[in-house]
This record gives C-alpha cells, structure tokens and sequence, in this order.
C-alpha cells in the first residue's frame, strides 16, 4: 500500500464538495475587490497609515479586507472610525 496521497482534482469532487469551496473563494474575492476598490478612490489622508500598507494588508485572505473596512478609515473629524 503506497503511503503517498494522489491529489484530489476537481472532477472528483461532488457538487456538494465543489460549492463548498466556490462559495468561500467568491465571499473572499468580493471582499477583496470591494476593499481594493474603496483603497484606490480614497484620498491618502482619509486613512490611518500608507496607502501601500493597505494594499499588502489587504491581500491576506478573509482578514485582511475585514481589518481594512473596520481600521483603516478615518472619521471626517480626523480620528479612526469604527
């Protein structure tokens, strides 16, 4: 009995399986580019640090959208929102 895996391809996957990694990977992508999209039509002074620590921040799976939309804007009074 060989101790090596054979890797999974998408074929055979169901369809339960299938939809169990598509709807994830859409939440995540439409994250992203809604964050990335707010990122690039927002004035620099707007938020709390660099515009380029943003973009890398923003590029971590899941979290780094979810931190950009909770920790990077700052209130018009000049404080962080959220």
């Amino acid at each position: 009995m060989s101790l090596v895996k054979r890797r999974r391809s998408w074929s055979d996957l169901t369809t339960c399986q299938r939809g169990a990694v598509v709807a994830p990977a859409g939440v995540e992508l439409s994250l992203a580019v809604a964050a990335w999209a707010d990122l690039a039509s927002r004035d620099p002074r707007e938020l709390h640090g660099s515009t380029r620590k943003w973009a890398a921040i923003i590029s971590v799976n899941f979290v780094g959208p979810i931190v950009y939309s909770t920790r990077a804007r700052r209130a018009s009074d000049g404080t962080l929102s959220g």
